[in-house]
C-alpha cells in the first residue's frame, strides 16, 4: 500500500510535466517523488524478503506434516518445498505442485472417518494465479521504468507498477487465506491422525497386560 502511494506521487508529478504544467512542477516536488519511490521499493523489498523467509519455514514443515499424514501422496521430496523457489524458470510451478499435494495430503477425513473429500482449491489457486501475476506485472514494470525516456513513458511504467501492486496486496490476502486453512485442515488431519493411531494401538497394550 505504501508503494502505491509512492507510485502514485510520480504519477501526478510525471502528469504535470506530461501536459505541461511547469508551475506546478519544481525541483523540490520531482526530488521528494524519486525519494519516496525508491524508500518504497527498498521497503517493499525488505518486507517481502522477511515474509518470505517465515513463509518458507512454514512451507516446509506443512510438507514435513502433510508427509505424514499420507507419506505415497508427494510427487516430489521435501527439500523442493525450500529449493522450488529459488530455481529459475521451475519456480513458476514446482512450489504449486508441492502445494497441491499437501493441500490433499492434509484433507481433514469426512464423518465416517475414512472418506476424505477434497477441499475447494479456490484459495490455492487464487494465491498462486495472482502471486505469479504479480511477478509479471512486476517485471514489465521495472523494464518499462528503465527504458523511459519521458514523461509519458514514465506514466506508463508508472501504471503498470500500480497494477502489479495492486494484485500484490490481492495475492498477499489470498496467501493468508491459503496459511489460515491449510493450518486448520493439518490441525484437523493430526488429531484424527494420531487420535486413530491411538485408539489402534490401546487394544494391543491391553492384551499385553492381560
Amino acid at each position: 500500500m505504501f508503494a502505491i502511494f509512492a507510485a502514485s506521487q510520480v504519477h501526478m508529478v510525471m502528469s504535470d510535466v506530461h501536459a505541461g504544467r511547469w508551475d506546478a512542477v519544481t525541483d523540490e516536488r520531482l526530488e521528494q517523488a524519486d525519494i519516496l519511490y525508491v524508500v518504497a521499493s527498498w521497503a517493499q523489498m525488505t518486507a517481502l524478503a522477511a515474509a518470505g523467509v517465515v513463509f518458507l519455514k512454514w512451507f516446509h514443515r506443512s510438507r514435513v506434516n502433510a508427509e505424514i499424514f499420507d507419506p505415497e501422496g508427494h510427487r516430489m521430496k521435501r527439500g523442493w518445498a525450500i529449493g522450488g523457489w529459488f530455481v529459475p524458470v521451475v519456480n513458476l510451478w514446482f512450489p504449486k505442485k508441492i502445494a497441491n499435494d499437501i493441500w490433499d495430503a492434509s484433507t481433514p477425513p469426512g464423518p465416517d472417518g475414512t472418506v476424505r473429500p477434497r477441499v475447494s482449491v479456490g484459495l490455492l489457486n487464487g494465491w498462486w494465479a495472482l502471486w505469479i501475476a504479480g511477478l509479471v506485472f512486476g517485471r514489465a514494470a521495472s523494464q518499462r521504468y528503465k527504458k523511459a525516456e519521458d514523461a509519458h513513458e514514465i506514466i506508463g511504467a508508472v501504471n503498470t507498477w500500480l497494477i502489479a501492486d495492486g494484485v500484490g496486496i490481492l495475492a498477499a490476502a489470498f496467501a493468508i487465506g491459503f496459511v489460515l486453512k491449510l493450518t486448520a485442515m493439518q490441525t484437523e488431519r493430526a488429531a484424527h491422525h494420531f487420535g486413530h493411531a491411538h485408539a489402534s494401538a490401546s487394544p494391543v497394550v491391553g492384551a499385553g497386560s492381560n
